[in-house]
């Protein structure tokens, strides 16, 4: 490999690094002094990377919640059947600064079991 080959590979390495820093977020954006509670039916679900995510209608307001990546969730004891829509779920957690929409869960409870997902 000549040193200008290298060079250019290393330059093109370096220029990507940075942008798979940016590919996952972190949790300055949700407000840990808000914590709250709620319990609905789940309208929409996706247990895939980097988060499984579900969609919950709770008083009127339509709700995104992040929860963990599916890895940690099948290690918690939590299928994608368990959060599908049209269960039940309680999500405990913070919302998001910007989006008020949107929240990062700390913990759920499905049918009746508290599982810790941070």
């Amino acid at each position: 490999m000549t040193s200008l080959t290298r060079r250019c590979l290393l330059s093109l390495a370096a220029a990507l690094v940075p942008g798979a820093a940016f590919g996952h977020h972190g949790w300055g954006g949700y407000d840990t002094s808000k914590s709250f509670t709620v319990t609905g039916k789940i309208m929409k679900s996706a247990f895939e990377n980097p988060h499984c995510e579900i969609e919950m209608e709770v008083d009127g307001k339509h709700w995104h919640f992040v929860l963990a990546p599916p890895s940690r969730m099948l290690a918690r004891g939590i299928t994608a059947d368990m959060i599908a829509p049209g269960k039940t779920c309680t999500v405990f957690g913070y919302p998001h600064t910007g989006k008020p929409d949107e929240a990062r869960i700390e913990y759920v409870i499905l049918d009746g079991k508290r599982v810790e997902l941070r």
